[in-house]
């Protein structure tokens, strides 16, 4: 695997080849790899080397260091669009991944004058205000809070909302969903993120806040989605205007 008389860098024969072991699923996410010692006694290089190679890959985050412990795969995020429409559940699915919710809250309240004016409803007006952990394959994802105008939206349940919630509302109440506007900022959990998503005090998420509207105009909901930033990636395709 090493070749030591190639123009190609030892440190970088070795990153490639920790890369393939990755990419062919030979090394899993969360499998600790060869400390330094024993890769440079295995390929007879230094360890100073070895440690290059083990920086470089660290800083492209196909690995991560545990202090005391050793060095890990990374789990790989999930890269999501930021063009089109879909729910958690569509995406997922494009994937072929299974998704999954677990419902922490489901219940009407009143809206405040902020959300009222998002909605374009009435203040106080009554609002489902839904709560929901999104997971990917059984692994929390992110930590979504809906808000939908109850007269805008009518009957939903928490067995719905346990579904595809964009399912009901276009196939049940025969409703288009048209476009929605988002809003991305990257800030540090909050005390309710780091016990339903997993992660340690002070890590940073991406905070999403999304406005959707139907097909007439009039936004339906309002999404507040606190997504893991170890685990997702947005992207967006650019076109030179």
């Amino acid at each position: 695997m090493i070749d030591k008389n190639s123009a190609v860098p030892i440190y970088h024969q070795l990153e490639e080849h920790i890369k393939k072991l990755i990419e062919n699923g030979d090394l899993k996410p969360g499998d600790m790899i060869p400390s330094e010692r024993e890769y440079a006694e295995k390929y007879k290089v230094s360890r100073m080397t070895i440690r290059q190679a083990i920086v470089n890959l660290v800083n492209e985050r196909y690995l991560y260091r545990v202090k005391g412990k050793g060095t890990f795969i990374m789990e790989k995020k999930l890269e999501q669009s930021l063009q089109g429409l879909t729910s958690f559940s569509e995406d997922m699915k494009s994937r072929g991944m299974k998704a999954s919710s677990k419902l922490i809250s489901f219940e009407i309240i009143p809206a405040d004058s902020k959300l009222a004016d998002q909605l374009g409803i009435q203040e106080h007006g009554p609002v489902y205000e839904i709560k929901r952990i999104r997971l990917a394959e059984e692994v929390p994802m992110a930590l979504e809070r809906t808000y939908i105008s109850a007269n805008k939206v009518k009957g939903l349940t928490e067995e719905i909302v346990q579904q595809s919630l964009y399912k009901y509302i276009e196939e049940k109440l025969h409703l288009k969903i048209a476009k929605g506007t988002q809003e991305i900022e990257a800030v540090l959990v909050n005390s309710e993120e780091v016990e339903y998503l997993n992660v340690p005090e002070h890590s940073p998420i991406m905070l999403i806040q999304r406005t959707t509207s139907l097909e007439d105009g009039t936004i339906f909901e309002v999404v507040k989605s606190s997504y893991r930033a170890d685990r997702y990636k947005f992207m967006i395709d650019l076109t030179r205007i």
